[in-house]
């Protein structure tokens, strides 16, 4: 999210919304999915070789419709089923994308070398590469050490017309039905991957097409051409699987040095085509890179409009290039802005508000107005040291970290857009703020009011201090997609319950709660105790086991439902860390294993299972819910008795509070967590006391890449419990215990009001 250039001065800020929505709809009549080859041919029942066009039928020759246009008429097919023919399975897939064979736009390839790779070929990657779908990089050879984030495809023989070959076979054989449009550049081409995309979206890939720069063969005699390699070009689907039955012929009988020049040959000797620039209106174009040249210093009309610049020497040029570019977009962009709000400004007129009702900032929509008191958004309070609006509901809170780089930026993006608007007659230097004001809209962005002490000069030198406010907006960007893993809810979890002798009184609670709501309800979930003995316990465990009455119940729930087995591990340590534990219990379970790591005060239910199952992703991201932890009944309700209604789910969460300090409820894959483990293995060789200062939150947040999700979860609620904080742990973990018996006694309201009853019991 960046500040945009939008400042109100002089006036108060106009509470504005972002509207945010998905502009595509998919609208599905009828369809019918079969597994297996099926009898009916399903074909154009309007004739052999004969399209509609224009209204009018005409005649097709060699699957060609001759000026390439693809405007047909559509026609529903309907479908019969035969009752003489046996039925078959109906095969639906995971995305709608596949069942309605939708393929992806544009595949890119980059021809590289061994010596260039790690060169022109990071150029390219670290360029334009993030800004395609999916970019492949070919090589003859791979190189001793491939660079990191690169998707590198080496084919073993380095001669150019070889690669070629090789490239367009594992494009057509891996990638042929995945996508419509494949692009092959060299790596000392620098591509304006936008500009490309864009082309690509208004060519139909229901055709055979070979675009590109026009090059003439060697002897220039025929009118045939070829595109030239160095500049790009842009292959069909349809066009490579044409080609694909006549590779190795060409292989064999296609002499050539240049790899262009015999891809160009082969296709024009065995598809009849020749590489265009320029068709249905859309025009593929290029710029010929001089040598010294500044890319800085270049303003050509063919410079700015290139879709590729060849030949790059160099990868600073490469970047240079690209920074000339990225402004380029840039000052069109803002231009292209400043029109349509001027458009807007002038249509505002017609309206019936007039000129009013043009909101501010011009193009964004209106602001929200609440319907009731509960819609309200509030506005916090800042100065440049402090907030007034804090995490922990304290009236104030110094201002640091990114607060405070936030307001920094605010405050000197304000100066310097009343230094644009009002110089060369009036130059602002701040003072200080005087008041700040901010608040958040989901829908549309961060609204700041600013009341500067601001010291304005004159083109004299004269200076006066005066004090003005401006209304600013960051509003939000592009909004993003992001695409995940497919998880499902039929994943079986295993739930890790560590007991010691401190907590195995409220373990009864805990299987009552997980008989009724995973045992009951056949829930695809299994438990395993560990219990954790400290030396003393251990050595008496023959004659006295402090864990026999828990062991008992579980003994009593294996004979109520006889198909269960609650099977328990027993540890003997004098420090329970959370990674020791989890280290017996990985090797004792596969790979796959979802784990959930509960507490003695979990309440295990249906919607927390769900949650776990849905919010961990194998190799990809574990799931630390925050739960929502019930004040002390003896501070909250004081003489009264709470009412029965708080028992229900709707009121569970209305005296207590979301225990940011507790991570001891866990979700994750048993691979993620031995392979982050794995990379700890090397710090804890000199150190064996390091596995005892961290938890499994640090494991994975230091060793893994895995997103690390933390959130509240409303389904996982706690009763009033005082925890045991063992000094034994590290100063963090013991301190975070601490704060959460604390602000877990109850909100400042309560305790605010048992101290104000202490005082008048005291005065009496």
């Amino acid at each position: 999210m960046r500040l945009s250039s939008f400042l109100a001065v002089f006036r108060p800020a106009l509470p504005l919304i972002l509207g945010l929505s998905l502009g595509c709809s998919l609208s599905l009549l009828m369809v019918s999915w079969t597994q297996g080859e099926t009898d009916e041919a399903c074909g154009d029942e309007l004739g052999n070789g004969r399209l509609i066009h224009s209204g009018h039928i005409r005649d097709v020759q060699d699957g060609q419709d001759g000026d390439g246009n693809e405007d047909f008429q559509p026609r529903i097919v309907p479908y019969h089923k035969d009752p003489n023919k046996p039925h078959k399975k109906v095969l639906r897939t995971r995305y709608i994308h596949t069942e309605l064979g939708i393929r992806e736009r544009l595949l890119v390839g980059i021809l590289s070398s061994r010596a260039t790779l790690n060169t022109l070929g990071v150029a390219v990657n670290k360029t334009v590469a993030h800004r395609f779908h999916r970019t492949f990089f070919f090589t003859g050879l791979r190189s001793t050490k491939a660079p990191h984030g690169m998707a590198v495809v080496a084919h073993g023989d380095d001669r150019p017309v070889w690669l070629m070959y090789e490239t367009i076979r594992h494009l057509h054989q891996h990638h042929g039905n995945e996508y419509d449009w494949f692009y092959l550049a060299q790596d000392d081409t620098y591509t304006q991957a936008e500009r490309v995309v864009e082309l690509v979206n208004h060519l139909s890939a229901g055709q055979d097409m070979y675009m590109g720069r026009e090059e003439e063969f060697i002897g220039g005699e025929e009118r045939a051409r070829y595109c030239h390699g160095g500049y790009g070009y842009l292959l069909s689907r349809s066009l490579l699987a044409r080609l694909q039955p006549h590779l190795d012929s060409c292989r064999n009988d296609i002499l050539s040095v240049r790899p262009d020049e015999w891809l160009g040959r082969c296709i024009i000797d065995y598809l009849g085509l020749s590489c265009v620039e320029k068709h249905q209106e859309m025009t593929y174009r290029y710029f010929e890179l001089q040598k010294n040249v500044d890319p800085e210093r270049e303003d050509s009309a063919q410079f700015k409009n290139a879709f590729t610049v060849h030949p790059v020497s160099e990868p600073a040029l490469m970047y240079r290039l690209h920074k000339r570019y990225n402004q380029i977009e840039l000052d069109w962009t803002y231009a292209q802005i400043q029109q349509l709000q001027n458009q807007i400004n002038n249509i505002s007129e017609l309206t019936p508000e007039g000129k009013a009702g043009a909101t501010w900032p011009i193009g964004i929509n209106p602001p929200f107005r609440p319907k009731t008191r509960f819609e309200v958004i509030n506005w916090e309070y800042f100065t440049e040291e402090h907030i007034y609006s804090c995490a922990d509901s304290s009236p104030k809170c110094e201002l640091r970290g990114a607060d405070r780089a936030d307001v920094n930026s605010v405050l000197e993006t304000a100066v310097g857009r009343l230094n644009e608007r009002y110089q060369p007659q009036l130059r602002f230097r701040k003072q200080r703020l005087l008041n700040g004001y901010r608040r958040f809209d989901p829908t549309r962005g961060m609204e700041y009011v600013l009341d500067l002490a601001l010291e304005a000069f004159t083109q004299k030198g004269h200076s006066q201090v005066i004090a003005k406010r401006v209304s600013l907006l960051k509003p939000l960007s592009a909004v993003e997609i992001i695409p995940m893993p497919y998880v499902t809810e039929a994943t079986r979890v295993q739930v890790i319950l560590p007991v010691t002798a401190h907590d195995q009184d409220f373990v009864g609670n805990f299987l009552d709660m997980y008989v009724m709501n995973a045992l009951d309800t056949h829930d695809n979930a299994l438990l395993t105790f560990l219990f954790v003995y400290d030396p003393f316990d251990a050595q008496r465990v023959s004659q006295t086991d402090v864990f026999a009455g828990v062991k008992a119940m579980i003994g009593e729930v294996e004979k109520r439902y006889g198909d269960v087995k609650i099977p328990w591990i027993s540890v003997k340590t004098e420090v329970p860390s959370q990674v020791k534990l989890m280290d017996i219990i990985s090797k004792k379970h596969p790979v796959d294993t979802l784990f959930f790591l509960a507490s003695v005060w979990t309440e295990v239910n249906a919607d927390l299972l769900n949650r776990c199952r849905m919010n961990a992703i194998s190799n990809w991201q574990v799931f630390f819910p925050i739960h929502f932890q019930e004040y002390s009944p003896a501070l909250v309700y004081r003489d009264q008795q709470p009412s029965a209604a708080s028992s229900f789910a709707s009121e569970s969460l209305r005296d207590g509070h979301f225990d940011r300090h507790v991570f001891e409820e866990a979700c994750f894959y048993n691979a993620d967590y031995m392979a982050a483990r794995t990379k700890m293995a090397a710090d804890i060789l000199d150190n064996d006391e390091l596995l005892e200062s961290m938890d499994v939150y640090e494991i994975f947040v230091r060793y893994s890449g895995l997103h690390v999700f933390r959130a509240v979860e409303p389904a996982l609620v706690q009763k009033y419990v005082h925890r045991e904080c063992n000094p034994r742990f590290s100063e963090d973990i013991y301190h975070r215990c601490v704060l959460s018996n604390l602000e877990g006694l109850a909100s400042r309201s309560h305790l605010a009001m048992a101290l104000f009853e202490q005082e008048q019991a005291n005065s009496t």
